[in-house]
């Protein structure tokens, strides 16, 4: 069995790009800048506290979308989807009715990331609720909801790239969350 490469997370960008961001690295300088651009983590630790920052957005930009029945940090995301977050469509039968229940998990690495970070995440698991492939409308939707959507998934990308070449975290985490509190 052959190991599985990790993601290259700058796929998609131009050339130039991608390296620029890994001479940077290799240069031992992106940390740094990183940390000038984002200097603070959020403070939303728990999955009430998600919930309660992605409804804040979601009333703010797409008050006519579907209710979202569950919002929750999600440590095995990363490594079991191979992605960040995920929306999903959990159809239930209540009586003689078909309903949907909505849900979005968010990779707990975020825990621990700036709040433009995470608020990049939410906004682009938020337009899947509107949008379900990554076309035009979807990326307006996205930069709609947060203006500065693109250089923020860039910085993003350059961040897991950093530490898919062992950096150490830049906001290491500060808190574990307390046993119970998700709820």
């Amino acid at each position: 069995m052959r190991p599985i490469a990790p993601p290259d997370y700058l796929a998609g960008y131009p050339a130039h790009l991608a390296d620029s961001v890994r001479e940077t690295i290799a240069c031992g300088k992106l940390g740094g800048i990183l940390l000038k651009t984002y200097p603070q983590p959020h403070d939303v630790r728990t999955d009430r506290s998600l919930y309660d920052y992605v409804q804040a957005i979601r009333n703010r930009y797409l008050k006519n979308s579907a209710p979202l029945s569950k919002v929750a940090y999600d440590s095995k995301l990363q490594l079991l989807h191979k992605a960040l977050g995920t929306h999903s469509t959990v159809p239930r039968v209540q009586g003689g009715k078909l309903k949907a229940k909505r849900e979005i998990r968010i990779a707990g690495i975020f825990r621990d990331m700036p709040d433009a970070f995470l608020r990049m995440i939410v906004v682009h698991e938020l337009a899947h609720l509107k949008e379900s492939e990554h076309n035009k409308a979807f990326y307006q939707l996205c930069q709609h909801m947060e203006a500065q959507y693109f250089q923020l998934e860039f910085d993003l990308r350059a961040y897991l790239t950093y530490l898919d070449a062992g950096g150490e975290p830049l906001w290491p985490s500060t808190t574990s969350p307390t046993p119970g509190a998700d709820g």
